[in-house]
This record gives C-alpha cells, structure tokens and sequence, in this order.
C-alpha cells in the first residue's frame, strides 16, 4: 500500500494558485475513469481531508488531498499512514518547489521542508522526514532558461498564492503525464531507478 499526496489549500480561491500544484497535478493524473469524473471520498474531523482508492502498477495506492489548508496537512498524512499501516517510505508528497523551473519535475528523499509549510507539517507530524517528494517547479524562467525568482518574503508568498496563467496550467498539464510514468516507476521499480530516469 502507497500513499499519494497532494499538497494544496482548500477553497475556489485557491483552485489555480501555483501552491496548489500537487492538487492540480493529481487532478489532472486522475483525470476520468470509464468516462466519469472521479468521486473524492471525504474523511471529517480532525484529519479532514479528500481519499481516493486506486491501483498503480498492481500495487494499492490511496491519493489524498489534505483540506485542512496547507500548514496543517500533516494530520491527514499520519490519519492515513496509521489507517493504512504504512511505512515512511510508502509515503510520495507532490507539491510546488519554486527552486525548481516550471515544467521541470525533481524526486527527492529524506530531504529538509526547504521552508514549505506543507512539507513542515508533515515531517512534524511523522516526526521523520524520510518519506519521498515529487517537487514540481513553478518559477518564471528568463528566455535563456535561467530562473527568475521573485525577491523577499512578501513577492515569494504573493507569487505563491497567485494563479497558474492558461499557459502555464497547458505545461504543467503535460507534466502531469511525467508524474504519473514516475509514479508507475516507484512502484514498479522502487525509489532509486526513479531517481535516476527522472532526476535528469
């Protein structure tokens, strides 16, 4: 058994924010099955958050999208964790990195939150960091592809809960499709050869 997360806030006002990345992008993997828009399954209380029960390569997989809002989305990750008994390393994060140039995906393995509210929550709550990311870039990029970080704490978070623009939601779209050959990787394969095809 895995569990896949989407990191993100709750609420139509965030719907398209560059934070809300790793919801986008699991939307997108999920997309319709036989024809029909997924049915998200809510778990209340405390550990509020959105399940969904699929299989990726033959293995158990159990997609969350944690509603608590972003700084707070670990109680859902331990809920499920203990729920589902599974080990830290069974765990997959999916969330923005804005070190990272959009349309560019990067696994990464017992690593710090980087300052990410999400991914501080989670490891406070696991008390471990030793659980897998799949950090999706979001920074502007010049011409030459350089990246083009905004500057100072307030530009950070205003870009942060500012909105993908049409083009930009088209490439992460097609990098949807990455995620999820990583995913079907993972879980084939393990965490290694992951790396190595899709840290490239």
């Amino acid at each position: 058994m895995y569990i896949i997360v989407g990191l993100g806030n709750p609420g139509e006002e965030y719907e398209n924010n560059r934070h809300n990345v790793g919801w986008i992008v699991l939307d997108f993997i999920l997309g319709k099955k036989n024809g029909k828009n997924i049915e998200w399954h809510e778990v209340p209380k405390k550990a509020k958050t959105f399940f969904y029960k699929d299989s990726v390569a033959k293995k158990s997989v159990e997609y969350l999208k944690p509603l608590t809002f972003m700084n707070k989305s670990g109680s859902a990750v331990l809920s499920s964790k203990e729920k589902n008994k599974v080990s830290l390393e069974h765990i997959i994060v999916i969330h923005d990195d804005i070190d990272l140039p959009l349309g560019k995906i990067k696994l990464s393995f017992n690593r710090s939150s980087g300052g990410h509210n999400g991914l501080n929550s989670i490891i406070k709550s696991l008390k471990s960091q030793e659980f897998l990311r799949i950090r999706i870039g979001i920074a502007p990029v010049t011409p030459s592809g350089k990246i083009k970080k905004p500057k100072g704490e307030e530009a950070v978070l205003k870009f942060l809960l500012g909105n993908f623009k049409k083009d930009e939601l088209e490439k992460i779209k097609k990098l949807s499709k990455k995620v999820a050959e990583a995913l079907e990787i993972i879980l084939s394969d393990g965490r290694e050869k992951a790396m190595s095809v899709c840290n490239q």
